[in-house]
């Protein structure tokens, strides 16, 4: 009951950063560049979650933890970034795809630091994972579109960051209370994009009619939400569960653009958010087993 518990915290965070895209969509559409939008979300992130740091718990916390939260919170915005420069590149259903490739890189990653084999479960969950990734990101119905290569390369280590991601938020700074966590990640996050983007974070000011409108929303489903959730749940589940469990974000993507963008889903998108749902369900129902096995020794 506890594994079922912190998965649905990561379940809500992967949910969370699926609605990002839609808002990103919004921001573009409203004139405002990747850098501005991403800049906006980590900053307000960092404003909102220090409001509350008068009233938590907090703990004495380590030069060592505090380089590995920063270095965490870094991934997740190069994750944003790189993503962004992919779609810039290539078609989004593709971008889409490589990004989702974090599904099995994250479960790698889990078996090269436990230097131990995935199980039977975690592998059958991964081939369902990408394969309803293909038919949910719409990959098929996308035509041809011309690609360029550094596109590819982009989306392909949007994957390894985001992976990293979700491996590194279950490690480090444990023992530190969430929002404590959480406010040194997000503000990792923000370095590393003040570091890449610079001037051009406050280029567009945050203002009445600037970027705090985007900003607001994406700090909340962008920063604070997923970074808050992973860091509940993650520390109390293996990171290729963890890993799985974030796959939800592809599903929430695509409702959220159907609700908020008014894109039409289609069937082969319909089949492929079952399939990731399954691909999701298969660990937990392994877990459960085991854990009644050992119950009952």
């Amino acid at each position: 009951m506890a594994n079922l518990k912190y998965s649905l915290f990561i379940f809500l965070g992967a949910c969370s950063y699926g609605i990002l895209a839609s808002i990103v969509k919004l921001g573009l559409q409203a004139g405002h560049s990747v850098p501005e939008l991403t800049g906006s979300q980590y900053l307000f992130g960092l404003l909102l979650l220090l409001l509350s740091f008068p009233f938590i718990k907090r703990t004495k916390i380590t030069l060592k933890q505090t380089a590995a939260l920063l270095l965490t919170g870094g991934s997740l915005s190069l994750t944003g970034i790189l993503y962004g420069m992919s779609l810039d590149r290539i078609p989004a259903s593709i971008a889409v795809v490589l990004l989702f490739q974090f599904t099995w890189i994250g479960i790698l990653l889990e078996a090269l630091y436990e230097r131990k084999m995935p199980s039977k479960a975690k592998i059958i969950s991964s081939i369902l994972l990408i394969i309803g990734t293909v038919f949910a990101s719409n990959l098929i119905n996308s035509g041809s579109h011309p690609i360029q290569a550094d596109g590819l390369i982009y989306g392909l280590l949007s994957a390894v960051t985001f992976a990293v991601f979700i491996f590194a938020s279950g490690k480090a700074g444990k023992g530190v209370p969430t929002i404590q966590r959480s406010i040194f990640i997000t503000f990792g996050g923000l370095l590393l994009v003040a570091a890449i983007s610079g001037p051009v974070l406050i280029s567009g000011g945050i203002q009445l009619e600037g970027l705090w409108k985007f900003g607001l929303l994406m700090a909340l489903f962008g920063a604070i939400f997923p970074i808050v959730f992973f860091a509940i749940g993650s520390p109390h589940l293996d990171s290729g569960l963890a890993t799985i469990v974030g796959s939800a974000e592809l599903p929430a993507a695509v409702a959220a653009a159907m609700l908020i963008l008014g894109e039409r889903i289609s069937e082969a998108q319909t089949f492929g958010i079952v399939l990731i749902l399954i691909g999701i369900s298969i660990p937990q129902f392994s877990f459960k087993k085991v854990s009644k096995n050992r119950y009952s020794t």
